[in-house]
């Protein structure tokens, strides 16, 4: 569990910041934030015994460091597993599409993208992007409506990979469709009536589209994919968890190109 923190916290005084903020908790998504960059306000500890490797990451950073009661840090966290640290951080700045797209030409590789249709659940968007970064995809894309944000919950959820990793939040999925199409890259749907994963051929451009667990993708990004490719469900469970399902065809790629 994590926080979201918006203006001052009276109960706080003056430990939370006057700026718009997030409140990140437990050691990788703190170590992460601070490793990557991202503006990080405050690290607040509870003990400084095991946490040498962030006190020195926060003070290169030029975040200050504020030693708190674990009382105080419990009550901020509310209720969630700190371990010991958090940290307050700006909230998460989205990039633009062609950001993304920008990637893969800096690499001089051929572009390897994630869209979400649909996953609203924090924590299986976090899991998407923990996976994603893993795989060496070069961004993720979401939608403005009917998707999780960056919030702390998927900062925490994928245990920092959301620091690292760009996202692309777009107003309309079927126009960032045809923008990555225009680009030269194939859109594979997710798709139980598709093409089993391994018959299918992910060695060039590629965006994958990830649906959610319930009603899968929407009937215009499914009509907009250039393929549609399935897992085989072997069981008498018909549907798997999004990031799970995610993970499988991600590592797809990445053992085609490989």
């Amino acid at each position: 569990m994590a926080v979201a923190v918006r203006n001052k916290n009276e109960e706080m005084g003056d430990l939370m910041p006057d700026t718009e903020t997030e409140l990140l908790i437990g050691r990788n998504p703190v170590r992460e934030a601070l490793r990557s960059g991202q503006p990080v306000d405050t690290v607040y500890l509870c003990r400084s015994s095991g946490m040498g490797d962030i006190i020195a990451l926060a003070r290169e950073a030029g975040a200050v460091v504020k030693q708190i009661s674990e009382q105080k840090l419990s009550q901020m966290a509310a209720g969630g597993v700190h371990q010991g640290v958090a940290a307050s951080v700006a909230c998460a700045a989205y990039v633009t599409l062609e950001e993304l797209l920008d990637v893969s030409r800096r690499k001089g590789t051929a572009p390897f993208l994630i869209l979400c249709d649909g996953i609203e659940d924090p924590h299986n968007l976090g899991a998407i992007i923990r996976t994603a970064e893993t795989a060496g995809a070069d961004g993720v894309i979401i939608p403005k409506r009917r998707s999780a944000a960056l919030t702390a919950t998927v900062h925490k959820t994928s245990a920092g990979a959301a620091s690292w990793l760009p996202v692309a939040r777009v107003p309309n999925l079927g126009a960032a469709i045809d923008r990555l199409k225009e680009a030269g890259v194939w859109i594979y749907g997710t798709d139980m009536q598709g093409t089993l994963y391994t018959e299918t051929r992910f060695d060039g451009a590629v965006a994958l589209v990830i649906g959610s667990e319930g009603a899968g993708m929407s009937r215009l990004v499914r009509e907009k994919c250039d393929f549609l490719v399935k897992l085989p469900m072997m069981g008498k469970i018909t549907s798997l968890n999004a990031s799970v399902a995610a993970g499988i065809f991600m590592y797809e790629v990445v053992r085609q190109r490989g």
